[in-house]
């Protein structure tokens, strides 16, 4: 959970701490003053796009940072250990965002600087921020899929995993045998053209490197008489003359001489250094040795050289048409042998291709229908949960219907799948589009949600899936920005007690104009302007009992000055915690697999 959030200078708020806790935490405040700042910090806890419009005038830089309870092993705390954060010394683990007037931003996590992605990744362990952006999202089928998905777990991740996998080698095949159909004479003339180019360089048969090695051979080979003198030369001054000739000792005979002088010297100085001519004269007699060796191999067979120019003009040959060097040919060679496995156009290789796709098809057919089965099921379990939730929230002759149906493929679709006797678009989320309906009253259509439902209700919609999907939901904070918007009255009660019983078993922060709803929640923090004349700045208190009084008197049409508002208000505050007190436990609910 988010125990504490810290802002400075982003938008109007100066410097702000916010202190939360577990429960029902309600942030409020003027129009302007600046509650949508502190959704605005934590989007950018989140990993959300940083802009330099946000930063406070005349400052250098908006820093928000948050301190996480994030309990050892869990998978929070997991993402800060993959990165080398280090957890504070309470065991929190605080993570930080900031961004420059510039534009430019950057993160942290326990102490280590992080791309932004990975602050994204500890928010989807930790958060859910849902605000009025989140409605418009809902009206898209795509998201509706996501919503009955998320209801329904495993009985539909576990198939569609299984689907997706399949699907993927099912579209490469189908890809490869249209390919090979349709270009057969192109992809023949590309295979000739390789088959000819294997055979040039398997008639060479080179091995790697041996370019590298032939240009060294053919150097010393034409060379091999100026090394002879050379090495010859370099021998006669290690170990001097052949024959002993005392006149000509070479190195070794010199240090030889120098070791019998200081060995018969009286000095004890002297003598010492006679272990380090010894060590001199071991050295020089390997180094003569192995001229020696060389010498013995230096070979100046001109047929050798000869046979050693002719194998580097084979060689050049395939690298003037393949690679700049042998190893490239042979990379060529690999390449091109793995190539030509994907351009056999002959009737063989075209039915064996065709019956891969016809059996991927069939497997796929089966996922299919697990699929479609699992969140048909689904969908009549979550119809009637959210609709049971919006009797609640003051819509009694409302009711959710959440239809599934398969969507049929478009002529010419290339992902066409035969399910039984029909054609269906087989996309990455399975066959089935998924929409959310609204049934207004007995009688009704059932309209989609967007066609069916006001603003206020929208908003009673969302929060009631919120309720009905929290309690399979990891997540363990989530965050409301105004999603009671249109709502007042009863209504506004209601949306207030379901947020109270959902703070029950998950941390719920709200920002909210409605002091019905305000009047539910355990902690009731209010963010406060002032203006200079110059720049106005904002921050955020956390309000006593009194306090929360003169605050309500204010939601409630600026009745903070009169004795009848705070009277209101102190029997807005009563009726909500007797409602709390009497609340009965909300147990979470599991679903039953499909079998």
């Amino acid at each position: 959970m988010l125990a504490e959030m810290r802002i400075q200078g982003l938008g109007v708020i100066d410097e702000a701490t916010l202190e939360l806790d577990s429960g029902f935490t309600v942030v409020t405040g003027e129009t302007g003053a600046g509650k949508t700042m502190v959704v605005t910090g934590l989007h950018l806890l989140s990993g959300g796009r940083a802009e330099a419009s946000r930063v406070r005038t005349g400052a250098d830089k908006a820093v928000v940072e948050g301190r996480f309870r994030a309990p050892a092993g869990s998978p929070a705390a997991k993402v800060a250990d993959e990165v080398g954060g280090e957890p504070d010394e309470d065991g929190t683990v605080i993570a930080v965002r900031t961004v420059g007037s510039d534009g430019r931003s950057r993160a942290h996590l326990g102490g280590r600087s992080v791309p932004v992605g990975v602050l994204a990744e500890l928010a989807e362990q930790l958060l859910a921020v849902h605000g009025q952006n989140d409605q418009l999202r809902l009206l898209r089928p795509s998201e509706q899929r996501a919503v009955l998905d998320r209801f329904a777990g495993d009985d539909v991740s576990e198939p569609l995993g299984q689907y997706q996998r399949l699907r993927e080698e099912w579209l490469r095949v189908a890809n490869e045998l249209t390919e090979r159909s349709e270009r057969s004479r192109e992809l023949a003339r590309e295979a000739d053209l390789l088959r000819h180019g294997l055979g040039e360089i398997e008639a060479v048969s080179p091995k790697p490197g041996e370019d590298v090695e032939l240009v060294d051979e053919a150097r010393r080979l034409a060379d091999a008489d100026q090394l002879r003198e050379a090495a010859t030369g370099a021998q006669f001054a290690v170990s001097g003359a052949a024959d002993g000739d005392p006149d000509n000792p070479g190195a070794l005979g010199l240090i030889g001489e120098a070791r019998r002088r200081v060995a018969t010297s009286e000095d004890p100085a002297l003598r010492g250094l006679e272990s380090r001519l010894i060590e001199a004269a071991a050295v020089l007699a390997d180094v003569g040795a192995e001229i020696g060796s060389y010498l013995d191999h230096l070979d100046a067979d001109p047929n050798r050289l000869e046979t050693v120019l002719a194998r580097q003009s084979e060689l050049k040959h395939l690298t003037r048409k393949y690679a700049a060097d042998i190893d490239g040919v042979i990379a060529w060679a690999d390449n091109a042998n793995e190539r030509l496995s994907t351009l056999d156009t002959s009737d063989e290789a075209l039915a064996a291709l065709a019956a891969r796709r016809d059996e991927l098809a069939a497997e796929l057919a089966v996922y299919v229908a697990q699929v479609s089965a699992a969140r048909t099921s689904a969908a009549e379990e979550l119809g009637k949960e959210v609709s049971d939730e919006l009797t609640g929230l003051a819509m009694p002759h409302s009711n959710i219907e959440v239809a599934v149906h398969p969507r049929a493929a478009e002529k010419g679709d290339a992902q066409a799948l035969q399910v039984g006797k029909v054609l269906l678009h087989a996309g990455a989320s399975g066959v089935d589009e998924v929409e959310l309906r609204l049934i207004a009253h007995p009688g009704a259509p059932a309209l989609p949600v967007h066609k069916g439902a006001s603003g206020g209700e929208l908003s009673r919609v969302m929060l009631a899936l919120e309720v009905v999907l929290s309690h399979s939901d990891p997540v363990p904070t989530l965050v409301f920005d105004e999603v009671d918007a249109g709502v007042g009255g009863r209504a506004a009660v209601e949306v207030g007690r379901r947020l109270a019983r959902l703070a029950r078993s998950h941390q719920v922060i709200v920002v909210t104009h409605l002091p019905q709803v305000a009047a539910f929640a355990d902690r009731h923090l209010v963010v406060d302007k002032t203006a200079d004349g110059i720049l106005t700045r904002s921050g955020v208190r956390v309000l006593d009992e009194s306090e929360r009084v003169v605050e309500l008197a204010r939601m409630l049409a600026g009745m903070d000055s009169t004795d009848t508002g705070r009277a209101h208000a102190v029997e807005l505050l009563a009726a909500a915690k007797a409602d709390k007190d009497s609340a009965p436990v909300v147990r979470r609910k599991t679903r039953k697999k499909v079998t």
